[in-house]
């Protein structure tokens, strides 16, 4: 790498949001506008318009290192090169993904111009969809075990469980482990009340959205699938019904809600 290279070549690794364009920040669009090269997972690559001048570098899942990589490498020959993800960049994502290859690479990598640049992920858009669920003291998880055993999935649910902690789960239930999820709500009902609300919420700010409420008892593991974000309230949360549909909100206060 020359020294005019390092100058000039640059990574910013972008968050795309939930999928409504009107919810990409200005600043991922100014990246995106300056970008030689964009990288990421074939669906999200997809959302970007071809230009003259860009180059598009879509890759299957499974390859995030890879992916990594190859952005540091087109970085380092001068290359302005946007990764991207849906949601936040820094959730689940290809954030980590960059610096994980980054520590292993080539030291000259760490001279790289890198930015992270924040994304609306998908928990939060899917909570403002509903109303407040994640209003008070919140987690999320991950429950796809490809990177990691089930058994440290159970371990987290439960205590956030126990915890009575809201809880926003991610990759809740693929062709692959169909059974995860099916678990997920046997430990739920372990340690949760009957009543406990769980929004269902798929493809959210899409044309394809649909949100759906109900309680712990009557959830299922059909309600979920890999486009689905599912929330689970705290034992404070509430449903307000109204005509214009319902409001889900955890209150801000623990002690108030309680007593």
């Amino acid at each position: 790498m020359s020294a005019a290279q390092a100058m000039t070549g640059w990574i910013a690794i972008a968050g795309l949001g939930p999928g409504d364009e009107a919810l990409v920040t200005p600043e991922v669009s100014a990246a995106l506008a300056g970008a030689s090269d964009v990288i990421g997972y074939i669906p999200y690559v997809a959302r970007i318009a071809p230009r003259e001048g860009l180059v598009l570098h879509p890759s299957d899942n499974g390859v995030e290192l890879e992916r990594a990589a190859h952005a540091l490498e087109l970085a380092s020959r001068g290359r302005r090169v946007v990764v991207v993800s849906s949601g936040d960049p820094g959730v689940f994502a290809m954030a980590s993904a960059v610096f994980e290859a980054l520590e292993a690479g080539p030291a000259a990598w760490r001279d790289l111009d890198i930015r992270v640049l924040p994304g609306i992920t998908a928990m939060l858009a899917a909570s403002a969809r509903a109303g407040a669920p994640l209003g008070h003291d919140f987690c999320a998880i991950n429950l796809s075990d490809n990177l990691k055993p089930w058994s440290l999935i159970e371990k987290r649910m439960r205590l956030a469980a126990e915890a009575d902690f809201a809880m926003a789960f991610y990759n809740p239930r693929s062709k692959a482990r169909p059974e995860g999820f099916a678990r997920v709500l046997e430990v739920l009902r372990e340690a949760c009340a009957p009543d406990r609300l769980i929004l269902f919420a798929r493809a959210v700010t899409t044309p394809e959205e649909q949100l759906t409420i109900v309680p712990l008892n009557e959830a299922s593991a059909e309600m979920a699938d890999m486009r689905t974000v599912v929330i689970v309230g705290s034992s404070t949360t509430r449903l307000v019904e109204r005509a214009a549909g319902p409001i889900l909100y955890t209150p801000r206060s623990a002690v108030a809600a309680a007593s």
